[in-house]
């Protein structure tokens, strides 16, 4: 991968730090730290602007939160002002940049991409059933919480020259253990992360049918054995490279039987089911607190699956 410098002024430079605080407050109006910005923006921006230029930013203490869905986890957050426009000041720049060497098969927080894309890429695969006959699923040991900083920042060296970007990627890395979740850079972090390692498996490995989804892997094929192997180099490469460890949890399944639950869906060769835990949460939100809002939002997740059946149960009166 080629190298690239001579990024930070333009991180810096004003119209960028005004166009990420545009970015940060979309849907954020209301909140109170917009709000406090909003009340002196532009001296905040030049102000920011010069913490930046003379290196005087530090990142703000954080605030810690334990979230229960989809599972238990600690959730952190920054302050809006000068932390979180300097996040989406350097997203704007680097952005690209990233989305240029992933891999076509990562989906995770990538504009364009998503749940979606992925569950239709991996319904096209299982229109070939002889090399889709069975699945190695996986994912990683505590993923976001055991990434290593000096890997990271190594691997970020690789693809960039900017001494002056480093200072800045180093010091907001640095403030917190592995990668906070809620950080606004830290899933384009935990997507390069893993970057190299997806090149291994498309280039060096030749896997053919390969979909990442943050840390939830699903490769597919014509044969155990052969997932077998590859999931003790995958292992290796994991352990040796990047310091992460394969969740115990792993499986290699023959694809008729079971379906692949992937991205809230369940692939089969034949058709697609809704994920038994989204299923449930729609009908229950139905008969206790049914609204427009939440409603429209699981029909999206229905109407891109074999539903039809579901949909006339709970809404009998919802056109198909």
């Amino acid at each position: 991968m080629k190298r690239i410098g001579n990024l930070y002024h333009l991180i810096t430079d004003i119209d960028n730090l005004r166009l990420a605080d545009e970015n940060a407050q979309k849907g954020k109006s209301t909140r109170y730290g917009v709000i406090l910005h909003n009340k002196n923006k532009e001296a905040n921006l030049l102000k920011l602007q010069k913490m930046l230029q003379v290196k005087t930013f530090k990142t703000s203490s954080y605030q810690v939160f334990k979230v229960y869905e989809p599972k238990e986890r600690n959730v952190y957050r920054l302050p809006y002002f000068p932390d979180r426009i300097t996040h989406h000041a350097i997203m704007n720049i680097l952005e690209p940049i990233f989305i240029r060497c992933f891999t076509a098969d990562t989906y995770s927080s990538i504009k364009g991409k998503g749940i979606h894309q992925a569950s239709d890429k991996l319904k096209l695969a299982l229109k070939n059933i002889s090399e889709t006959t069975y699945c190695l699923k996986l994912d990683v040991t505590k993923f976001y919480p055991n990434i290593d900083h000096n890997i990271l920042k190594s691997l970020l060296r690789k693809k960039f020259k900017d001494s002056d970007l480093f200072w800045l990627l180093d010091e907001i890395i640095e403030s917190a253990p592995g990668l906070p979740i809620g950080n606004y850079l830290s899933q384009t972090f935990a997507n390069f992360y893993l970057t190299y390692f997806d090149h291994w498996i498309k280039e060096d490995k030749a896997v053919k049918y390969y979909f990442r989804y943050a840390d939830d892997i699903v490769i597919l094929a014509s044969n155990k054995p052969y997932l077998h192997a590859l999931l003790n180099d995958i292992k290796i490469y994991l352990k040796s490279n990047l310091k992460l460890d394969v969740k115990g949890n792993y499986q290699i399944f023959p694809v008729q039987s079971r379906g692949i639950d992937f991205v809230g869906y369940v692939h089969f060769h034949t058709h697609t089911k809704l994920r038994k835990s989204i299923k449930k949460n729609f009908a229950r939100m139905l008969k206790s607190n049914p609204n427009k809002a939440s409603t429209a939002s699981y029909l999206g997740w229905a109407k891109h699956c074999d539903s039809n059946h579901l949909i006339k149960k709970l809404l009998p009166n919802e056109e198909i």
